[in-house]
C-alpha cells in the first residue's frame, strides 16, 4: 500500500484519483513478473515497446523510489522497489487501458 506522503511534490511522479502518475499525468503501471527490490524488470524487447519502461531521473533519488537497470543497460525508475512502466495504449492523461491487463499488470493505487 503507498502512503499519500510517499506522492510528495519533490518525486519524480505524482498522484491523481489515487493513482500514481508521471509529471504530465500519464498513468504508470507495475508488472506481476517483476520482483520488488531485485533491481531488474522482466519486460525487455517487445515488452517494453508495448510497455515503455519510465526513464530514471538523473537527480538522486530518495526512499520509496529507486533506478533498476535493465537488460539493455538504461536506467528505469522504480516505486517500493518495483519497475515502472507506461502504456502505449494509453494515449491521453487519465486513461488507464492498462489497469489488470492479462491480470499482470497494474496502475499504482494509494
Amino acid at each position: 500500500m503507498i502512503s499519500g506522503a510517499a506522492f510528495g511534490q519533490t518525486g519524480p511522479t505524482k498522484k491523481s484519483d489515487g493513482i500514481l502518475v508521471t509529471a504530465a499525468s500519464m498513468t504508470l503501471y507495475t508488472f506481476d513478473k517483476d520482483v520488488a527490490g531485485s533491481g531488474k524488470s522482466a519486460c525487455n524487447g517487445p515488452c517494453a515497446a508495448i510497455w515503455p519502461p519510465v526513464s530514471a531521473p538523473s537527480a538522486q533519488l530518495g526512499a520509496p523510489y529507486s533506478v533498476v537497470t535493465r537488460d539493455d543497460g538504461s536506467m528505469q525508475l522504480a516505486y517500493n522497489g518495483k519497475p515502472l512502466y507506461l502504456y502505449a495504449a494509453d494515449k491521453k492523461p487519465g486513461d488507464r487501458a492498462g489497469d489488470n491487463f492479462k491480470d499482470v499488470w497494474h496502475v499504482v493505487k494509494d
